[in-house]
């Protein structure tokens, strides 16, 4: 198997984003790593570097608002509260709601969802509309399987 942090190196790396980030959580079942990236990127690309950068990881895409995702986002969820305490219940649907609330702060947001094997792997990259600041990246690399 494919090692998260080997995956998340390669993605970070693709996205110069790999000098100053930081895992926010790092255990066996699932690695969340946060960075800037130093690549300037017109926003209207946004769509197609993650797709690149997807395809470039040998990540097969899953549709977001299929039952495959709601799975994984699940297991997600769970590797995460197996870490950190979280109030409440796993809400796959809070996925769909930040695309909306990145915009609403005035980002341009840009995200996928795909598996590699028995590897889920969900990035997320943002920029101000304003055409200032850096592209911030979040990446989960977690395991699929429960």
């Amino acid at each position: 198997m494919i090692p998260t942090h080997e995956i998340a190196g390669k993605i970070m790396k693709e996205l110069e984003a790999f000098h100053g980030s930081k895992p926010a959580i790092d255990t066996p079942q699932i690695l969340i790593v946060r960075g800037m990236s130093k690549k300037k990127i017109d926003p209207q690309e946004l769509p197609t570097i993650v797709s690149d950068i997807m395809k470039g990881v040998g990540a097969t895409k899953i549709d977001i608002f299929s039952e495959p995702a709601t799975d994984i986002i699940g297991i997600m969820d769970e590797n995460i509260r197996a870490t950190i305490e979280i109030p409440g219940e796993t809400d796959v649907y809070g996925i769909y709601r930040l695309k909306e609330s990145f915009e609403a702060m005035n980002c341009h947001t840009e995200y996928s969802l795909g598996t590699i094997g028995k590897l889920a792997v969900f990035l997320v990259i943002w920029k101000d509309k304003s055409g200032f600041g850096p592209l911030f990246v979040e990446l989960v690399v977690s395991n699929s399987e429960a």
